[in-house]
């Protein structure tokens, strides 16, 4: 080899180790929470654990609901995941009686939570969970891990309903000067008919009452009837909302106006969720 051709390979590999180790450092700064701030004495961490995924145990997160016990119990199933991937369902029974040692111990304290006209059904749903435990375990002895998935989807939608009935009002403020644009104040479901089969949605609006509330009105006023998305990929995003013509966006037909609506951010222990106008 020559020389020359020798330094050229060091010279660029030292660029791209330099290149490298910038990057390193900017993504050591972003996991630590450095801000780039000097003497600011503030830093922004990211959550630790795997991110949640699943879009129905983000719905039963999202509920503004405080009972630790119906938390124990919703935990008690999810964290199922990492043993039935390594196939090591008799560590399961140990969920099992996490799960069982709060419908037993701490049943009054589940019911606490729940409105006196709705505890006969939550009482029916402990009931079923309680019941579920026990198939579960027949299918744990037989090593049936399709069953046990079955039966874990089973159990998680009634804890889930279990947590709905706690929700007794809608828990929020949103400020005044966002009062006149749409709000939904719970949930919905919202039916949509693709090209490629058809979608259903949960909006949230207990999570973002003005956004969802939002995007309902404009389904109700068929804004989005025709239109083609414009991002799609896969296990991430589905974008649509741009309409043909120079406008982008909704133009109320009222006011004649571009309608915007604000970032809606939760704050821990401040009623007030929403923030300046994008």
């Amino acid at each position: 080899m020559q020389r020359g051709s020798f330094l050229e390979i060091y010279q660029t590999t030292l660029r791209f180790l330099v290149r490298i180790g910038i990057l390193a450092v900017l993504m050591t700064m972003l996991a630590s929470g450095v801000n780039g701030g000097i003497g600011t004495g503030c830093a922004i961490a990211l959550p630790p654990g795997n991110a949640v995924t699943d879009g129905k145990a983000l719905l039963r997160n999202a509920l503004p609901i405080d009972n630790k016990p119906v938390r124990e119990l919703q935990a008690s199933f999810e964290t199922m995941s990492s043993a039935l991937r390594a196939r090591r369902l008799s560590s399961l029974n140990r969920n099992l009686a996490s799960a069982e040692k709060v419908l037993t111990r701490k049943r009054s304290e589940l019911l606490a939570s729940i409105p006196s006209d709705r505890q006969p059904q939550a009482n029916l749903l402990i009931d079923q969970i309680a019941a579920g435990i026990e198939d579960m375990r027949a299918d744990i002895e037989t090593q049936n891990k399709g069953a046990i998935l079955t039966k874990r989807s089973q159990i998680l939608d009634q804890v889930g309903r279990l947590e709905e009935l706690m929700v007794d009002k809608f828990p929020y403020e949103v400020p005044e000067e966002y009062s006149d644009l749409p709000q939904l104040k719970g949930r919905a479901t919202v039916e949509v008919k693709t090209t490629q089969g058809t979608v259903t949605l949960v909006v949230d609006g207990y999570s973002a009452p003005v956004t969802a509330g939002n995007f309902v009105d404009l389904v109700q006023r068929g804004f989005y009837d025709g239109l083609s998305f414009t991002r799609a990929e896969d296990f991430y995003v589905l974008q649509i909302g741009d309409p043909p013509g120079k406008a982008e966006g909704f133009i109320d037909p009222d006011t004649g106006k571009y309608r915007a609506v604000p970032l809606e951010v939760m704050v821990k222990g401040m009623k007030n969720r929403l923030t300046a106008l994008p």
